[in-house]
């Protein structure tokens, strides 16, 4: 009985961080974004559970409806969705810096170049909105992107002129967005 109170207090201890193991606040930050992630691409499955299944098609105009019936429900199911539903203050101070960070060293001329050989986009943004079928998806610069906290196939980043868009790959909806994460 002592030997297995003695064993579970040494692996309580050992389990523990100790002060010099503090935890790094920038990742806890990118732990919560990955959350909200998670937590939105659930709700999104959830939504598209309730539409007729989508069988492959050629047809662009059934494609449109199934992404239109799948941005309503999403819409519906947010109600008064704002800007900084997924990108709180706290992480997007945390993107900021970690995007400024990769904008800076070796790496920086050659992220610039890319952003810049892109076809600048540039729109009014607002979450839960659906990003225009006539507006270019700007590709993320690989440098940038590996630093950003990766995204489940069902999101994914785009930018517009100074700002990062975390978009909806199936309903075409912007999520939420990141003003000014681009220096």
């Amino acid at each position: 009985m002592k030997s297995s109170i003695l064993l579970r207090s040494v692996l309580f201890l050992a389990a523990s961080p100790s002060p010099s193991q503090a935890v790094d606040p920038g990742a806890l930050l990118i732990q919560d974004f990955e959350n909200r992630v998670q937590q939105y691409v659930k709700l999104q499955k959830q939504m598209e559970a309730t539409l007729p299944a989508l069988k492959p098609t050629a047809s662009a105009e059934k494609i449109a409806h199934h992404e239109r019936e799948l941005g309503e429900r999403i819409r519906a199911s947010r109600p008064g969705l704002e800007q900084g539903s997924i990108f709180t203050p706290e992480i997007a101070a945390e993107l900021r810096r970690v995007i400024a960070s990769a904008m800076q060293g070796s790496d920086a001329a050659q992220v610039t170049k890319s952003l810049q050989r892109a076809e600048p986009v540039r729109l009014k943004l607002r979450a839960g909105a659906t990003y225009p079928h006539i507006t270019p998806l700007q590709s993320m610069p690989p440098t940038l992107l590996m630093n950003l906290p990766q995204l489940p196939p069902e999101v994914d980043y785009r930018v517009v002129a100074k700002d990062l868009v975390l978009r909806d790959v199936k309903a075409n909806l912007i999520v939420d967005f990141l003003s000014n994460a681009i220096p």
